[in-house]
């Protein structure tokens, strides 16, 4: 059941990590400081010490109960079957190479499980033990080539793995006492992750990651320093485990975002592109006739061109039309003088009546 929860909650967050819809690019930052919170399910098998510890105490309360209803009164909590915290991490980034980076950082690990029991006079009895984990890791994370991995065209997946230190801190204290995990200076484990930058705003970069780490640590004490009837053999445990973390960064240093030249025609619909150089055109051709009207008119004169016949009548028509207009001229300049001769003759006559009555 443990591992069937396990992988559903992994699917579940692969899931909407790669149906983020934010339209995200490359990470650009060159230097930068990150916070890493996340939910971790430790690798903690020895759990099982300390529930037979509770088992062991409940059936001794049972036993001192002298009336049913003292047996009654008795009860108990078990720990839970899963151990679950939520770690937080946080550390410095550098981008040695496009799609390169190295971080170093620290963690801090902490849960603690408790139980209640009550005895045969209703007295409860708290107990409880917790996992605290220090460790400082190292990590390399390389950013999956666009050629091979992609959802934009650019590099949103991303592979890391990290080396892990424990620092003074790891140790597990219950409520019977309390042991130190010695710290090893060539480590105490590894981490593997693949992760997908979810978003990225201006200097801001926010990554979901999803891996195991494996942190094993071990003490000069015994189990049996901790827990009844523990084990009499050193110490050994897991910090490490499954691991679900989302990672904000913020850049202190960042690469100058790319320059794109912007054209004005490329905003353009194909569509559009035939009217609008028909108009041009148009308007260049009404510009030369205007500069060039003899242009114009040769071009409606070799346009009216007609055959030689056709030429031939219409210039015989021509002749005959200017043959009927010269006589016309003629006699409107003759009429002025006929109408001249006419009236002097009509004076004379007058004339000679008044000379013949006279």
């Amino acid at each position: 059941m443990k591992v069937l929860l396990h992988i559903l909650l992994v699917v579940i967050f692969a899931a909407s990590a790669m149906a983020a819809e934010e339209t995200s690019n490359r990470d650009r930052s060159r230097l930068s400081i990150f916070l890493q919170p996340a939910v971790s399910f430790l690798d903690f098998p020895e759990r099982e010490y300390f529930q037979n510890a509770i088992d062991t105490l409940y059936y001794s309360f049972r036993q001192d109960a002298l009336t049913e209803s003292e047996s009654l009164s008795v009860a108990k909590q078990d720990f839970q079957k899963v151990n679950f915290c939520f770690p937080i991490s946080a550390g410095i980034q550098y981008q040695i190479f496009p799609d390169n980076f190295i971080s170093a950082g620290i963690s801090f690990i902490y849960d603690n499980e408790s139980v209640v029991l009550t005895d045969r006079k209703n007295r409860t009895h708290n107990y409880s033990y917790t996992i605290q984990g220090m460790p400082l890791f190292l990590e390399y994370r390389l950013g999956i080539p666009r050629n091979l991995m992609t959802l934009s065209g650019e590099s949103l997946f991303s592979v890391a793995v990290r080396w892990y230190w424990v620092l003074p801190g790891t140790e597990i204290y219950t409520t019977w006492g309390g042991l130190e995990a010695k710290i090893p200076a060539w480590g105490a484990g590894f981490g593997v992750s693949v992760g997908y930058l979810i978003a990225s705003w201006r200097s801001f970069n926010i990554y979901g990651d999803i891996g195991f780490s494996s942190i094993k640590v071990s003490s000069n004490r015994t189990y049996a320093h901790i827990v009844p009837d523990g084990p009499e053999k050193k110490a050994r445990w897991n910090i490490g485990g499954l691991t679900m973390q989302v990672r904000v960064g913020f850049g202190l240093w960042n690469e100058p975002e790319p320059v794109e030249d912007k054209d004005d025609d490329d905003d353009v619909p194909e569509s559009d592109l035939v009217p609008r150089a028909a108009t041009e055109d148009s308007t260049a051709t009404k510009t030369v006739v205007e500069e060039n009207p003899a242009t114009e008119t040769d071009e409606t004169s070799d346009s009216t061109s007609e055959s030689p016949s056709e030429a031939t009548e219409n210039a015989a028509e021509t002749a005959a039309n200017e043959t009927d207009t010269v006589p016309a001229a003629e006699e409107a300049e003759a009429t002025p003088a006929a109408n001249e001769g006419a009236a002097a003759a009509t004076g004379d006559k007058k004339e000679a009546g008044k000379a013949t009555e006279e």
